[in-house]
């Protein structure tokens, strides 16, 4: 029988494979840019936080191209993946603006939605915590949709899709 492994939490890449360890779903983050062009992010650091008032939050990395994009947008738009919707997760890790292959129209704020997405929240932003090499980014969800379907899993750095008992 296998015990557990101790490792050092300042150890960057064996903290990531202990925290990859946590299966997630799979979320699109999407924004307007300053000078209005549509922006996305991939992001599995996405949480609810409070029904009352309602808010959730994620999490990019300081070092991130897109963060200080993300960090200065006023409303912004999670959207929670379908199990076959790996493609489209990789292609807005790559790039930002990979909307041209997929449906997505504007909402009054000029925020990207996807339309064939399991869940969309959108928020206005509530605020900004520094957190290390990471903000966290507060939004007051505003409007939401949800529709049937399996989630997007991703657990030790791979796509997966959850299967019920």
């Amino acid at each position: 029988m296998g015990g557990m492994t101790n490792i050092s939490p300042q150890d960057g890449r064996a903290l990531r494979t202990a925290f990859g360890q946590f299966a997630t779903g799979v979320t699109i983050i999407t924004a307007q840019t300053q000078n209005g062009d549509p922006i996305g992010i991939t992001a599995n650091s996405f949480a609810s936080v409070s029904l009352d008032p309602p808010l959730l939050m994620w999490s990019p990395a300081k070092s991130a191209g897109r963060h200080d994009v993300f960090t200065q947008a006023t409303h912004f738009a999670v959207h929670v993946m379908q199990h076959d919707q790996q493609n489209i997760c990789a292609d807005f890790v790559r790039e930002g603006n990979a909307f041209e292959a997929y449906g997505w129209h504007a909402n009054a704020h000029g925020v990207p939605l996807l339309d064939k997405v399991l869940a969309r929240f959108e928020c206005r932003r509530y605020g900004l915590t520094d957190a290390g090499d990471h903000t966290l980014i507060l939004g007051e969800v505003q409007n939401c949709a949800i529709q049937n379907g399996a989630p997007l899993v991703f657990s030790a750095g791979q796509y997966g899709s959850f299967t019920p008992n």
